[in-house]
């Protein structure tokens, strides 16, 4: 059985020792009282006897109740399952190229690279429900866009405003310029909580227009347990518009890049290089996987099927997680149902007492 408390460990410690002593506390005072009832009682049945049962009774029934609500925060689990049971505790990276050549038109219908990347982000983000997603972008520099969050309604957002770089400001880009901040993203989240498997999914093209060559990826053993390269483009190519960036009135250039290096005054174009795209797989230790409009979600997840994970180091793998947190939460509900039902009958029985005749009399009396 493992444990997974919804608080850091620490904070979870504290939680349960403070309670724990307020509760011992609370039952001792109890107790004593139904000692000294039945002391006074001299061995009868009295009802300062009766009355301190019941708080003692009471204070056990809340005790269980906290008990319960403790043991289900701590949320304990036992190995089983399959993947879609673990993907909750699952770090994605999403590392996108956004360099010039990303909006190359050769995607599906003269549509560019971009529109794919975009669809193909949700469509593992739909597949992996419940994990969390952090996104990285990469041209002359990386960045990251998004944090690690569950919240993908913001991967949402953050994907669809994705444009490529201005192309003024480019000056060619490697397709392994994300790899140093990759790997201090993969250390970090390993070091948080390294019970998580860490996915990465790179996109791109593999079109490396830095006059150098793009430098090894460089991660540890086991920081990556898994995911896969996604290519898009064709090797005939397509033309990029040019980003010139908000102009005014919020209208942004619809000119092409031109070719510039031989001095035809064409337009540039932009061709996938796949073998480039391989050789970053093999570095990551995922699989590649090329891409094309149309193309099914379920080819693209068995190349990097999750529920293969198993064999990744560190034993790091997705095998599934059974909770059963539930059983503790749902003997506190009733719990705590029994708790709501005898306020609600107390309470109802105050109007009553209230509205005897006789209620008061007692009062009256002595105050004369």
């Amino acid at each position: 059985m493992t444990l997974q408390p919804v608080l850091p460990c620490w904070l979870m410690a504290a939680v349960i020792a403070s309670v724990g002593l307020f509760l011992a506390w609370r039952l001792v005072l109890a107790w004593r009282l139904v000692q000294a009832s039945r002391d006074r009682g001299a061995g009868s049945r009295s009802v300062g006897s009766s009355s301190a049962g019941s708080q003692l009774r009471e204070w056990l029934f809340r005790s269980a109740l906290v008990l319960l609500l403790l043991a289900a925060a701590l949320r304990p689990g036992i190995a089983g399952g399959n993947a879609h049971a673990a993907t909750a505790d699952v770090n994605v990276f999403f590392v996108v190229d956004t360099s010039s050549s990303i909006v190359a038109e050769d995607y599906g219908n003269h549509s560019p690279r971009l529109d794919g990347v975009r669809q193909d982000i949700m469509a593992i983000a739909g597949e992996l429900a419940g994990a969390r997603f952090s996104l990285l972008t990469f041209d002359s520099n990386a960045v990251v866009r998004m944090p690690l969050t569950t919240d993908t309604s913001a991967l949402d957002t953050a994907v669809a405003v994705l444009q490529p770089q201005v192309t003024a400001f480019s000056k060619g880009s490697s397709v392994t310029s994300a790899a140093k901040l990759l790997a201090e993203r993969l250390r970090s989240a390993r070091d948080s909580h390294p019970e998580r498997p860490r996915l990465v999914y790179y996109l791109g093209d593999g079109e490396q227009t830095s006059g150098a060559a793009p430098e090894a990826v460089k991660v540890d053993g086991g920081l990556v347990s898994g995911g896969a390269v996604l290519g898009y483009g064709t090797p005939e190519g397509g033309r990029m518009k040019a980003n010139t960036g908000p102009r005014s009135g919020g209208e942004t250039g619809t000119d092409y890049i031109q070719d510039r290096t031989s001095g035809s005054g064409r337009d540039a174009l932009s061709v996938i290089d796949e073998g480039r795209l391989e050789w970053i797989a093999g570095q990551l230790g995922v699989p590649y996987v090329h891409r094309s409009a149309g193309d099914a979600v379920a080819p693209m997840m068995r190349a990097a099927d999750p529920g293969k994970l198993e064999r990744a180091p560190e034993g790091a793998g997705l095998d599934g997680r059974v909770e059963l947190y539930w059983i503790f939460a749902l003997g506190a509900f009733l719990l705590g149902l029994r708790e709501a039902v005898l306020l609600l009958r107390h309470w109802r029985q105050l109007p009553a007492a209230r509205l005897r005749p006789d209620a008061g009399r007692p009062l009256a009396e002595a105050r004369k």
